[in-house]
């Protein structure tokens, strides 16, 4: 098995726990339409897709008028409290900092836009462990089309067999393997055990990459 090249990672659910903060914004922004606020159990599971969609779906019934006056609330806030409440995920920071002594070229991909993704790693002190920081922005097409993995593949020169995908949900698992790379599944994140029933990997916690053998091999 040829060492990895490049790891894709996702960063809600899989490098941060940034639920607390997103229901939060969720929460903001549903005060201003006189809406109750939502659990945190809700809100998890609208997240993964973007802000567009998280919008939508905690906003049902609303306008196209409402919903855009919703995202910018909502995003407006999240910068305002990108990581007021988030934290890493226990052994991101040790994990990373193996990996990136490696080989490998470690990128984030996230449905995320792009500068909430740098703010947030930045803050966390993290955003120096990676060559690239990707929102939904960054490409014409986000998780979970394949399309922003070939982009980085072609950027970084590497092929199917030297790349791998890590994420907590199904566009996650969904891009890899439409782009016919390998994945890995965590379990910790915000997904359901249906999510990543497909991976080629599953980690219950993020510490675990460095033992399996198609990470252990670039570490």
């Amino acid at each position: 098995m040829s060492p990895i090249k490049l790891i894709i990672f996702d960063l809600d659910g899989t490098l941060t726990d940034s639920i607390a903060d997103l229901t939060d914004a969720v929460n903001a922004m549903r005060a201003d339409f006189l809406l109750s606020p939502l659990a945190v159990g809700e809100v998890r599971g609208m997240v993964g897709r973007g802000a567009r969609h998280l919008v939508m779906q905690a906003l049902p019934g609303a306008s196209e008028a409402e919903r855009e006056r919703g995202l910018a609330l909502f995003l407006e806030y999240n910068e305002l409290h990108i990581a007021d409440k988030t934290i890493l995920y226990p052994g991101v920071w040790d994990t990373l900092a193996v990996l990136r002594n490696s080989s490998s070229k470690l990128v984030v991909l996230s449905n995320k836009n792009t500068g909430l993704c740098r703010k947030l790693l930045v803050k966390l002190e993290v955003a120096e462990m990676f060559a690239e920081i990707c929102g939904a922005d960054a490409h014409p097409f986000m998780k979970p089309s394949p399309k922003p993995i070939f982009s980085l593949m072609r950027k970084y020169g590497a092929d199917a067999g030297r790349t791998v995908i890590i994420g907590d949900s199904i566009n996650d698992i969904s891009a890899g393997k439409q782009a016919g790379i390998r994945t890995i599944g965590c379990t910790y994140g915000y997904g359901g055990p249906d999510d990543l029933v497909d991976a080629d990997y599953r980690v219950g916690s993020f510490a675990e990459l460095l033992a399996l053998p198609i990470l252990g091999d670039s570490a």
